[in-house]
């Protein structure tokens, strides 16, 4: 599976590219993360625990970054198995300057996925995807705009 989309963030483009790789706004921002903790330059391991359809479980994942070229672009790949199965994702993320002291997020991803949770069907792992993606960017909108108030 695969998709893409894009969201305006309060703040200049360097400060929410930094905001993004923080473990704690990552930690806050993931559904189901457990903990995250940084495991190496670019690497971060994380507990999760997610529910898709009737097969819900903990994931041990890792969670690397490539291609970091700051304060524009970063690629993501995601790997986490489980009870339910594995799940093998790679993001690629672009940071663009907008008007007002505001960032333009764009993003494609690809995903694969394995196990009982690959029985649930391409149509509804698809949308699932997209609620997880949509719900962590909403989120780190909402904590950039918490700190824009605070600073």
């Amino acid at each position: 599976m695969n998709g893409n989309g894009k969201m305006e963030l309060p703040g200049l483009k360097e400060d929410v590219f930094n905001s993004l790789l923080e473990p704690e706004l990552l930690q806050k921002c993931m559904m189901g993360c457990k903990k995250l903790e940084k495991i190496g330059e670019n690497k971060y391991a994380a507990d999760l625990s997610v529910g898709i359809a009737a097969v819900k479980g903990k994931y041990e994942a890792t969670i690397q970054l490539e291609d970091v070229e700051f304060p524009n672009h970063y690629k993501i790949i995601v790997h986490g198995e489980g009870k339910p199965g594995f799940v093998n994702a790679e993001g690629v993320i672009d940071l663009s300057d907008l008007e007002n002291e505001e960032t333009l997020l764009e993003y494609t991803y690809t995903a694969e996925v394995g196990g009982k949770v690959a029985s649930i069907g391409q149509r509804m792992l698809g949308g699932v995807a997209k609620l997880i993606i949509s719900d962590f960017f909403k989120k780190a909108k909402k904590e950039l705009q918490r700190r824009e108030k605070t600073d």
